[in-house]
């Protein structure tokens, strides 16, 4: 393969990359179509140009994630591309995952994502869909994570760009669907850190309580100061372990002048990103 964009590093002066290095198959290129991009560190990931590509919703779900004890068996519903697999593992490098994904683009660009860095002997990328009871044992896993689309089939004008439609809108299940897998796959203790639109609180914990489940936590994500919450993460876990649920103060992303603020900086350093 070849002819894609390989992306150079923006880092400031004198800033070096942290955590494990990559130490897989630095030689596959990006194809026609896609390009390599740095992620975690000097880990790096494939993505179409044209199509789906990581994004806000991935990056805090997977921060939000590493917030707290360091999990050791990791499942990702609806994988996409390989992102939260990929930041997590670069944050807790004992930690083994599996994800679930439907779109063969997809899983293709994930694959080459986990080999190019050297984790294939710990993460793996499963073909199916994330509903299916088949795919991963129940209660085998400490964290399972999940960014649903947010858009029920027909409430947007879906794009045709490769990936992109089944990404935003829930042609195979929302939020209500991504529970109930996560509370079939959770293992006692475990918990399930997911995100979804700003205006969807209610909707969350309705389908976190039908599934038996129960926000522990939760918070908004302001992607400038002054908007409306742009999404909420929150942490799941089985509802007896849940407890009354904490609201945390929202995470603003950039000021009202369009500068990254502090705590979105110190968010990028906890995953290996340059400020």
């Amino acid at each position: 393969m070849g002819a894609g964009v390989v992306r150079p590093a923006r880092r400031p002066a004198g800033w070096r990359a942290p955590g494990p290095p990559p130490r897989g198959r630095t030689d596959l290129a990006p194809g026609p179509g896609e390009d390599l991009c740095y992620l975690s560190g000097d880990w790096r990931i494939f993505q179409r140009t044209d199509g789906h590509r990581w994004s806000l919703d991935d990056l805090v779900t997977a921060w939000y994630a590493a917030d707290g004890a360091p999990p050791t068996r990791h499942a990702d519903l609806g994988c996409g591309i390989g992102t939260v697999l990929l930041l997590l593992a670069w944050r807790f490098p004992a930690l083994r995952g599996v994800g679930v994904e439907a779109q063969a683009v997809s899983i293709d660009l994930a694959r080459r994502s986990l080999a190019w860095n050297g984790v294939a002997d710990r993460l793996e990328v499963r073909a199916g869909d994330l509903r299916d009871a088949t795919l991963l044992p129940a209660a085998a896993f400490d964290l399972v994570t999940g960014t649903p689309p947010y858009l029920p089939p027909g409430t947007a004008t879906e794009s045709t760009r490769v990936q992109v439609g089944p990404c935003h809108v829930e042609h195979r299940g929302g939020i209500e669907d991504y529970c109930v897998a996560a509370a079939r796959l959770l293992a006692p203790g475990g918990r399930f850190v997911t995100c979804a639109g700003g205006a969807h609180t209610a909707r969350v914990a309705a389908a976190a309580a039908a599934a038996g489940l129960g926000v522990v936590r939760r918070r908004d994500v302001v992607p400038r100061a002054g908007k409306a919450p742009l999404l909420g993460v929150y942490v799941l876990a089985r509802a007896g372990d849940a407890g009354p649920g904490t609201v945390e103060p929202p995470l603003v992303v950039r000021d009202a002048r369009g500068a990254r603020t502090p705590a979105f900086r110190a968010l990028r350093h906890d995953m290996g990103m340059p400020p």
